[in-house]
């Protein structure tokens, strides 16, 4: 099984919580909106810290470094083969400005032309609603929690 690390990156306008979410990059990722979002997260492997692995990726997908407090959030299924470790993180961030790392990939598909794309394409603030619409359905759990837990800091 494959793991992954992230941070769920939240503010708030108005009064009301809002996520920093990232659009995959390349072609697959393209025409996609709904249920294509995601915490800039990463695969990590042993011996590496998840959380370290989590500010890693953070940078690497967006260009900006993530100072905490971390609040560990409980690790979820993104899919059979995946576990997203991820952590809630007080943030504000300029979603226009992100600098992503580029990967490469043969494309198109059999041409043996390897092209270079960015991990995330673009970057945006969703209230909690919209982001449960955007968001990969593995990770809808995520943003409950951090619902939740925002909650009770306010009570």
């Amino acid at each position: 099984m494959k793991s992954s690390a992230g941070l769920l990156i939240y503010r708030f306008r108005d009064g009301k919580p809002e996520v920093f979410l990232i659009h995959p990059g390349g072609p697959f990722w393209k025409s996609k909106d709904d249920a294509a979002w995601s915490i800039p997260k990463g695969e990590f492997t042993d011996p590496e810290n998840p959380l370290d692995a989590a500010r890693r990726e953070f940078n690497e997908e967006t260009g900006y470094s993530a100072e905490g407090p971390f609040h560990a959030l409980t690790p979820v299924k993104q899919s059979s083969h995946k576990t997203v470790y991820a952590w809630a993180s007080p943030g504000d961030y300029d979603a226009d400005g992100i600098r992503s790392n580029n990967f490469p990939m043969e494309w198109p598909p059999r041409s043996g032309r390897i092209e270079h794309f960015p991990e995330a394409d673009r970057a945006a603030w969703f209230r909690l609603k919209e982001a449960k619409k955007k968001i990969l359905k593995g990770q809808v759990p995520l943003l409950g929690e951090l619902e939740k837990m925002l909650e009770t800091m306010q009570d």
